[in-house]
């Protein structure tokens, strides 16, 4: 069992994927990534790998905005993932990291007339922020914004911004930092979305807001839709919201759906995780395991 890699057209053990230190995407941040879980179903002895062809349409949308051009579409993609998924041996939770990235050996700030390339891995990953509720902070770095790096693609430059923020806030001594937008609206953590409960209104930042739009947060508003007949407000929120809200979560493909505790060292309602996350939290994993039919369209079930 190890980690694995389709890389430069070939199936090979992640140790032996290299790239040279002159590569374009190395030196300016020219690419896009992705996070894909293939999660292990210990009662079936089987894998689903969860929304793929949803996470390479975004990849390849992102790939319009950054000039990169690929051999490949949604299904080439998902095919090669499942494959290097299978190619580990692993049986527990696999992480898989697709990126397209401008792959020339030459230094030079630009997009165009630059060779492109994607690759993707499976290894695995332990929990993103741990256990439990987050304790989170308020960021001074503000959210990049779409006039600046595009927000609706995971480009790999804009997250020197994230880094920045989440390195503050674990020196702090948190977990995890918000991050507002020049606006001063609550954007979203640095890599995660965000999700409060005001009044028994669910309630999310906007696209406008300088956001990723999460394939985890699609999913989770759907599910409320579907499961608790609650549709989820997408509205500015500001940051004293954020100290008043009776619930707030976090949602991604490494974070799943991840309560907070506190903001600011102000406690989230009780504390505690609250009831329309726990339901939440519970649909997800359902649905993360290939579970719920009704969302069959959503998995990839692989069998090693």
């Amino acid at each position: 069992m190890e980690p694995y890699a389709f890389f430069k057209g070939e199936y090979m053990p992640l140790k032996d994927a290299k790239i040279g230190i002159l590569t374009q995407a190395l030196h300016y941040g020219t690419a896009t990534f992705g996070g894909i879980r293939a999660n292990w179903d210990e009662e079936k002895q089987q894998f689903c790998l969860f929304r793929v062809w949803d996470h390479y349409h975004r990849q390849l949308n992102a790939c319009k905005i950054l000039n990169i051009h690929l051999p490949y579409d949604e299904n080439d993609m998902a095919k090669h993932t499942v494959e290097v998924v299978k190619r580990t041996g692993f049986k527990q939770n696999v992480y898989c990291r697709p990126l397209a990235y401008k792959s020339s050996e030459a230094i030079g700030v630009k997009l165009h007339d630059i060779d492109d390339d994607w690759f993707v891995l499976a290894t695995t990953l332990p929990p993103y922020l741990g256990e439990g509720g987050i304790k989170c902070c308020t960021s001074s770095w503000r959210r990049v914004s779409d006039t600046q790096i595009s927000t609706h693609g995971k480009v790999t430059g804009i997250y020197v911004n994230s880094a920045l923020a989440k390195t503050d806030a674990n020196r702090a001594g948190f977990q995890e930092a918000i991050m507002l937008n020049e606006a001063g609206h609550v954007s979203e953590g640095t890599g995660e979305n965000i999700f409060v409960v005001i009044k028994g209104q669910l309630v999310t930042p906007p696209p406008c807001d300088s956001i990723l739009l999460g394939i985890t947060r699609d999913t989770v508003m759907q599910l409320a839709k579907n499961e608790l007949g609650m549709e989820t407000v997408e509205r500015a929120i500001v940051r004293s919201e954020l100290y008043i809200a009776d619930e707030a979560f976090f949602t991604g493909t490494a974070t799943n759906v991840a309560p907070i505790s506190e903001v600011d060292n102000r406690p989230i309602g009780t504390g505690e995780t609250g009831p329309i996350t726990a339901k939440l939290q519970k649909l997800f994993m359902e649905v993360a395991l290939g579970r719920n039919p009704r969302y069959s369209e959503w998995y990839t079930i692989l069998k090693p």
